[in-house]
């Protein structure tokens, strides 16, 4: 064991000092045998000061790029206690290596935890995704893919962590996927339907839109709030005026996914919505407008446009902010309309509602029906399969 690893170990063994006060630089990037012998010194601390090191690891990490404790939270998959086991799986968020999907299946499998299953069974779901994405071979992400299977239809199995694995699932375009989120969207526990609409908005496929669209007028804020999500991901523009209306929801977190909702799906009418919302006397609701704007003007494609206009004219030397200026004035798409009022953002949304509806109701009508629209020949194809 190295000097500072050996410092840093007896000082954690000292209960008395605060973690917050050491410095963890030393467990980073520990190799396999370093970790075996800082492991003799972990199993002589308590459970308490155990779980405290982790959670600082983990925030330590979060701050830090440079910081990686990914070896120390491997080995804790291991632990006797279900608490660290949970925060271990949750630390390794942004391990991707393929090494990982086996310690997961055995505990999504195995782990006499619900929590632990749960966790893990959200963890393997990326790499459900990273396969579709081609990122991983095909073989490791099946072998995610079958562990969630499994644990869908385990006998007795809990509902969170069924609930996780179908949430995993949903990155797969398996035909059987597609039953499983219509089986939970009917289920009797609130928990599952709500999975079912995260499931939904994950999926990409917008055979779910009539669906999500409905749920966003729902009485239980936890099924608006996946609605608002859902409808987000899927980009329904058909959503947008009721993602409008939820800007005003009773509740705060209903309030904030419209409005990131409505940075993933765009155009004129989110926009300016999204910019007199950032002006509300809700601090959170504005923030979460702000990062909506960012959201949609650099998702947007015409984006291309003017970083494209920006490098051909770079070299006669125009100015950078007079071409945004340029733009701004010719593509009010992206942009707010100057006859906005924005003088208060809840009086700006009742206005807008009142004033705006009428005139855009054929627009929306013509996206409702482009999203509740089936290709028929898709809709075969997945009948066929």
């Amino acid at each position: 064991m190295s000097e500072d690893l050996q410092f840093a170990s007896s000082q954690l063994a000292d209960e008395t000092r605060p973690i917050h006060s050491i410095n963890l630089a030393p467990l980073s990037d520990l190799t396999h045998a370093q970790a075996g012998q800082f492991s003799a010194a972990w199993a002589e601390l308590n459970t308490m000061r155990r779980l405290a090191l982790l959670t600082h690891m983990i925030e330590q990490a979060e701050a830090n790029i440079h910081l990686n404790f990914h070896t120390i939270l491997r080995e804790c998959l291991d632990d006797a206690e279900s608490q660290i086991r949970k925060l271990a799986i949750e630390g390794l968020w942004e391990d991707e290596r393929c090494s990982l999907i086996t310690p997961l299946t055995q505990l999504l499998a195995e782990d006499p935890a619900p929590e632990v299953r749960a966790a893990a069974a959200s963890s393997l779901g990326r790499f459900v995704l990273l396969g579709g994405l081609g990122e991983i071979a095909e073989a490791h992400a099946q072998q995610a893919e079958r562990a969630l299977h499994a644990a869908w239809f385990r006998p007795l199995e809990v509902t969170d962590v069924r609930r996780r694995a179908l949430e995993g699932l949903a990155y797969s375009d398996a035909l059987h996927v597609h039953e499983m989120i219509d089986i939970a969207y009917y289920d009797e526990e609130a928990v599952m339907r709500q999975s079912a609409l995260f499931a939904m908005g994950r999926s990409a496929d917008r055979r779910w839109a009539r669906m999500v669209l409905a749920e966003l007028d729902n009485q239980d804020a936890a099924m608006r709030f996946e609605a608002a999500a859902a409808a987000g991901e899927l980009a329904l523009r058909a959503a947008v005026m009721p993602l409008i209306r939820l800007l005003q929801d009773v509740d705060g977190n209903v309030r904030e996914a419209a409005a990131l909702a409505l940075g993933q799906i765009g155009g004129k009418t989110a926009h300016r919505a999204l910019e007199a919302t950032v002006q509300s006397k809700d601090a959170r609701l504005a923030e979460a407008a702000e990062e909506a704007l960012e959201e949609l003007v650099f998702d947007n494609q015409d984006i291309d446009h003017v970083l494209m206009a920006y490098e051909e004219d770079a070299e006669d030397g125009e100015d950078a902010e007079l071409l945004a200026e340029e733009y701004n004035e010719e593509d009010d798409d992206l942009y707010r309309d100057d006859d906005a009022d924005l003088y208060d953002a809840e009086a700006f949304i009742d206005d807008f509602l009142a004033d705006d509806a009428n005139a855009l109701i054929d627009d929306l009508l013509e996206d409702e029906e482009d999203d509740l629209a089936w290709d028929d020949d898709e809709a075969s194809e997945d009948e066929a399969s």
